[in-house]
């Protein structure tokens, strides 16, 4: 039988325990080169040293605040640098932090709050009220970014780094609760260094200028290019934007020269309907996508439309500290979503939790030092995670014998339909080869006869025309009929989550509704 798992099959580390913590990186990194730019937004500039300066005086603040060892920061902000601040103060001062999206409801954030026991709600301004709602009665200082009170926090003295080690709380980060309430997933200082010095490792971005991230920071995807770009000091400054808006993202790109850039696919497709052509992009070497499946026909379009950019996307999920796999540069493999990352190890199982043959379909399972510490407060989610060293993702796919990892869906979004197996990307993928369209999602409608029904939600290009029944006829060419959709709508834009995910939830709520 044709071997089962792929990987360098080194799994989390014992002496995990005794690598530095994000604190001492930090300083060792931004230290290394005070005077060099390394975060520009919104037309400032913010040099290492400063950087350095401010976020070890805000420490001390935030101590005095009780944000000690092991505690909790709670911060709710779009992207700005008193993102990057907090995170750097925070884990300074011994403290995790617990990023959420700026979109997040009172309800969900007093969630979070009582769940987590944060000490510390960091905000922006236009989240005062919200903060001000879910924090009422709890015993935690609400602090709102770029105010005088924030400014007097960074006032004092240098806050000496508090000793943590690698497998101390770095993050904890709550996932979406598509399944119920969220969830705490605690990630340890070690595993976000090791799993962004890895991704690094396989882009081989040596040499670029710069990186722009509108990725949310709150996200594990942009958290982790804060540790690239801050703690392991990958060349070039963080250009980060506000929240994604297309045309000022390729504004930045020509002007600004960035060589390199993160992005998921809805955001990719989203630059695609703007004149590309009209803008400079001629610096632009490498893009990574992560985050939500990635046509290859999105791919081939951005790569034909900006010949000097090369794609790579990936895979993984918060569990995983964002990245279990990822498409090398110099040997893609479109169509599939890369390799293990080196120290990162690949198994498929069945449903009895055997080692499948390759090629064969099955739940994805991970081993790495990104693999995070457990569910906070939840053993019995954690042991269900986690089982005999391996992280169960729930997530179905097969390796190829070369360890190339293919995802085919995600096991709550699969849909079965009359006792066959329908898996929403491989109809998205269909809809998206056709010309006209611009975005496709997929979901399953309750049916009588067949216990589910195919739906396809389908956004068509700027100018371009088609019937849900020419769709339709699309879809009866190329699938069989036991996948092919036999509704589409036509909707001016497929709804995203806050980072950039296709919303299923919000869809299949839209069909109970009609």
């Amino acid at each position: 039988m044709p071997s089962r798992t792929y990987g360098t099959g080194r799994a989390r580390l014992a002496s995990a325990a005794m690598q530095p913590s994000l604190a001492v990186l930090a300083e060792q990194s931004l230290s290394r080169r005070p005077d060099e730019v390394a975060l520009v937004f919104e037309g400032a500039e913010h040099t290492a040293g400063q950087l350095l300066d401010r976020s070890s005086r805000l420490a001390r603040g935030l101590t005095g605040l009780g944000a000690g060892p092991g505690e909790r920061v709670v911060v709710v902000m779009t992207n700005r640098p008193e993102v990057v601040l907090t995170y750097l103060a925070a884990w300074r001062a011994g403290a995790a932090v617990t990023p959420l999206i700026a979109a997040i409801t009172a309800d969900e954030l007093r969630h979070v709050l009582l769940d987590s026991g944060a000490v510390v709600l960091v905000v922006s301004d236009d989240r005062l009220v919200l903060a001000q709602t879910a924090a009422r009665g709890l015993p935690v200082h609400v602090v709102v970014a770029g105010t005088p009170s924030y400014e007097a926090l960074a006032d004092g003295e240098p806050l000496p780094i508090v000793p943590r080690n690698g497998t101390d709380l770095a993050a904890l980060l709550y996932t979406g609760g598509t399944t119920g309430r969220a969830k705490g997933v605690m990630l340890g200082h070690a595993g976000l260094v090791e799993q962004s010095a890895a991704r690094a490792q396989v882009l081989e971005t040596s040499g670029t200028t710069g990186v722009l991230v509108p990725l949310p920071l709150s996200h594990v995807f942009g958290l982790m290019t804060t540790v690239s770009r801050f703690h392991l000091r990958e060349p070039g400054a963080l250009v980060m934007q506000r929240r994604f808006v297309a045309g000022e993202w390729l504004g930045l790109v020509a002007d600004l020269g960035v060589q390199a850039a993160g992005l998921v696919p809805s955001m990719l497709q989203l630059l695609l309907r703007e004149p590309l052509e009209e803008h400079d992009l001629s610096t632009l070497r490498y893009v990574s996508v992560g985050g939500a499946p990635l046509a290859t026909a999105v791919v081939e379009e951005f790569e034909r439309r900006v010949p000097t950019a090369v794609v790579c996307d990936g895979y993984g999920c918060t569990e995983v500290t964002s990245t279990a796999t990822m498409n090398p540069p110099t040997a893609r493999r479109l169509g599939t979503v890369g390799r293990a990352l080196p120290g990162t190890t690949l198994q498929i199982i069945d449903e009895a939790g055997d080692p499948v043959p390759t090629g064969v379909d099955g739940e994805v399972c991970v081993q790495s030092p990104g693999v995070m510490l457990g569910y906070w407060r939840d053993t019995a989610a954690t042991a269900e995670a986690l089982v005999g060293g391996w992280l169960r993702t729930g997530d179905i796919g097969h390796l190829d014998e070369d360890g190339y990892l293919s995802i085919v869906d995600r096991r709550k979004d699969l849909i079965i339909r009359g006792g066959f197996n329908v898996y929403p990307r491989d109809v998205e993928d269909v809809l998206l080869a056709h010309p006209a369209v611009a975005a496709a999602a997929v979901v399953g409608r309750p049916d009588e006869l067949y216990g589910e029904e195919v739906v396809a939600f389908v956004t068509l290009r700027p100018g371009a025309a088609a019937t849900g029944a020419e769709l339709l006829a699309h879809c009866a060419e190329h699938m069989a009929a036991t996948k092919r959709p036999r509704e589409v709508h036509l909707v001016d834009e497929v709804p995203v989550t806050s980072v950039g995910k296709t919303d299923r939830k919000a869809l299949r709520a839209q069909l109970r509704g009609a």
